[in-house]
């Protein structure tokens, strides 16, 4: 499992073994890092453990990385990398109806293609938000705070609002079946399947609301 299987993103798992200080180790660190996040968590994983499954001594790991908790950022940045497209996609009014169905289609895209980069974020909460309160960092997870504030807003129905935290909740719950239960689906037909599970949810008021 790992996000650097696509290629149409620029992040495809490198297959050249190379030397510690080789850059594509670098990459090679954060995928093995990423299938043992998610396989057995976080703090259960050793430094040792990557440079085992790496084939390398923890040295070539201290060479990209100045600790474990510097690998779990890097990966969680990445996410917030996805999370920034997502919303940069939208291109219409804050908090409309419109606007949450278009994210949340585009939301749909980014599970199916950064799949493991959404499951670390989920199975590891606690240790990511760790990190972020020793490390004071300010940044939040940009989806999440925008969908609170949206869901939030008052001057919007309260009906709608619910249906949306359905629709949101029910996507983002998807996440572990993706790779297990519906593997063999394609990804493209999961989506369609997704979106329209989520109108259903948001209700018929919201039917032609995604994007042409």
């Amino acid at each position: 499992m790992s996000y650097a299987g696509n290629s149409e993103a620029g992040l495809t798992r490198p297959t050249e073994v190379g030397s510690a200080g080789h850059p594509n180790t670098r990459q090679r660190i954060l995928d093995i890092a990423l299938d043992l996040f998610i396989s057995q968590g976080y703090d259960a994983t050793s430094i040792r453990q990557i440079a085992e499954r790496l084939g390398f001594s923890k040295a070539s790991i201290y060479y990209h990385f100045a600790s474990k908790q510097d690998i779990l950022m890097a990966l969680h940045y990445k996410l917030h990398e996805v999370g920034r497209e997502a919303l940069s996609a939208v291109q219409m009014p804050a908090s409309s109806p419109e606007t949450w169905m278009a994210l949340l289609d585009q939301l749909i895209n980014e599970i199916l293609e950064y799949h493991d980069l959404f499951i670390l974020q989920e199975r590891n909460r606690a240790a990511i938000s760790h990190l972020h309160h020793e490390r004071h960092v300010s940044e939040h997870d940009l989806l999440e705070d925008w969908f609170h504030t949206a869901l939030s807003d008052q001057e919007i129905d309260l009906r709608d609002r619910v249906r949306m935290a359905c629709a949101f909740k029910a996507v983002m719950g998807l996440l572990d079946l993706v790779g297990d239960v519906f593997a063999t689906v394609p990804s493209q037909v999961l989506a369609d399947l997704l979106r329209e599970a989520a109108k259903d949810l948001m209700g018929s008021s919201f039917a032609d609301s995604r994007p042409a």
